[in-house]
């Protein structure tokens, strides 16, 4: 009869033990918690266990206490469903909540937004501001990724870096994206737009879609109205054909950021830099493209305006970035002289807002 009372007392202890453990549990996942990290976000990197992601949030004070929701999620919750990501938590929660917000695999995007004609090095700075990377990455290492010419090697397997085959565009990633993913996709992104008939126009031109891509990136430099892009190519096309100097100041500039020297003004020494991108000095194409190129500049590539221009300057009356086209040097002169006299005055009144603004 005494084991039996103390059987009896035992089971009861071990009941209200266990009831008052179910309460204290309950009661914590319930409880609503205040804390400072309403405004930021907390990011769970992929592959961390389950304990360090909770360790982590109690560290940071979202949960009051680790234990109860490592207990829960151990007993009666899915540990898997815990996902990695970017979180923002309000305040209060209750840790049930936060597990909940676990379960979503939420991920902060970032816009990266390529505009026509971007260069490689344009492109690289880009990421490298707005997608730091882990380890970190500077320019330089983003410019040594863009060197793997594999994933063009089908198309244009002369290429010797992705210059004018990362397609410009407005994508969205994740924010922790690494760089090399993210020229894997524009790349991608080329490669969609690229039309399977474009390399048989290409061939039935005797050119090869590297070169048709590297026409379309002077093109598409030269002229962002549309409607005279193939006029554009018409004059390259004439100028190719009577083995003169295409003379195309933007492929001084690429020179000038490739030798890490650009500072958003052509000198005279820019214009005289012994290098095969050099178009005034050196007839033909160059050896690469020198931007990023969108649809349009290759289709006037590989289907020009037929025409007799060989020169093209500035249309400063419209002041809408198109040009005025000849065919004759004496009228290019008299255009050309027009246009130096309206960038003499864009320089005085640039001079004189500055003065204005330093007083």
């Amino acid at each position: 009869m005494k084991i039996v009372k103390i059987v009896f007392i035992l089971l009861l202890v071990a009941v209200v033990a266990v009831a008052g453990f179910s309460y204290w549990l309950f009661s914590s996942l319930n409880a609503k918690h205040e804390h400072a990290m309403a405004d930021e976000y907390i990011r769970i990197e992929k592959g961390t266990p389950p304990r360090e992601i909770i360790s982590q949030l109690a560290n940071q004070g979202i949960i009051s206490s680790a234990f109860p929701v490592f207990f829960y999620v151990r007993t009666m919750g899915d540990a898997s469903k815990l996902q990695a990501g970017d979180y923002q938590f309000p305040s209060p929660i209750t840790p049930l909540e936060v597990l909940k917000e676990l379960e979503k695999g939420e991920s902060l995007t970032t816009k990266l937004t390529i505009p026509e004609g971007f260069t490689r090095f344009d492109i690289a700075k880009r990421i490298a501001e707005r997608f730091p990377q882990q380890p970190p990455a500077d320019e330089k290492a983003i410019l040594t990724l863009m060197d793997d010419t594999t994933l063009i090697r089908d198309l244009a397997p002369e290429a010797k870096n992705l210059e004018g085959y990362m397609y410009p565009s407005t994508y969205t990633f994740p924010r922790q994206t690494d760089a090399k993913d993210i020229i894997r996709a524009m790349v991608d992104q080329f490669k969609k737009s690229w039309k399977p008939e474009w390399t048989e126009a290409a061939r039935s031109r005797s050119l090869s879609p590297h070169e048709i891509v590297t026409k379309a990136s002077l093109i598409e430099t030269e002229t962002s109205v549309e409607s005279e892009r193939p006029i554009v190519a018409g004059v390259i096309n004439n100028r190719l054909s009577k083995g003169m100097a295409l003379g195309i100041d933007q492929t001084n500039v690429y020179i000038a950021k490739m030798l890490g020297r650009w500072d958003g003004t052509i000198h005279k020494s820019d214009l005289e830099v012994n290098s095969p991108y050099n178009t005034r000095i050196n007839p033909g194409l160059p050896p690469g493209p020198i931007s990023s190129v969108t649809a349009s500049s290759i289709e006037a590539a590989l289907f020009p305006a037929s025409h007799d221009y060989i020169f093209y300057v500035l249309n400063v009356d419209a002041n809408d970035g198109s040009h005025w086209f000849y065919s004759s040097a004496a009228e290019f002169e008299r255009g050309k002289a027009k246009y130096q006299q309206w960038l003499e005055q864009q320089r005085v009144e640039k001079r004189a807002q500055q003065s204005n603004s330093s007083q």
